[in-house]
């Protein structure tokens, strides 16, 4: 079974995670699948960096992933929906044209020379 679990890095009283796609009958840290994100729990807030899609490829295709990972997962979806909900879409903007003037000031003053 194929399952979607945290790999722990860092030093002694430091963790850091990796969110692997791995084996079930592999050992904790070790031969993984996939890396498809990283889980920092000690940075203020914890820093949860995840690929989505692969995750959600992966449970598609019949992943398990642990409570915790599962837990991350959720977070790491409501804070990219945060994210689009805060951010409005660009507006596209238009170059002027060439030649024609940007301001009504510029506008007056083209007038003005075109007329002398």
């Amino acid at each position: 079974m194929v399952k979607i679990r945290l790999r722990r890095m860092g030093a002694k009283k430091a963790p850091f995670y990796r969110i692997v796609v791995a084996d079930s009958r592999s050992p904790r840290d070790g031969r993984c699948i996939e890396e498809i994100g990283t889980y920092d729990p000690l940075a203020s807030p914890s820093a949860i960096s995840v690929d989505l899609g692969r995750a959600q490829y992966w449970i598609k295709n019949g992943a398990q992933p642990t409570d915790t990972v599962r837990a991350l997962l959720k977070k790491a979806e409501a804070a990219e929906a945060a994210e689009g909900k805060q951010e409005p879409p660009a507006e596209p903007t238009t170059a002027p044209e060439a030649g024609a003037p940007e301001t009504a000031d510029a506008a007056q003053s083209a007038e003005t020379q075109s007329d002398n």
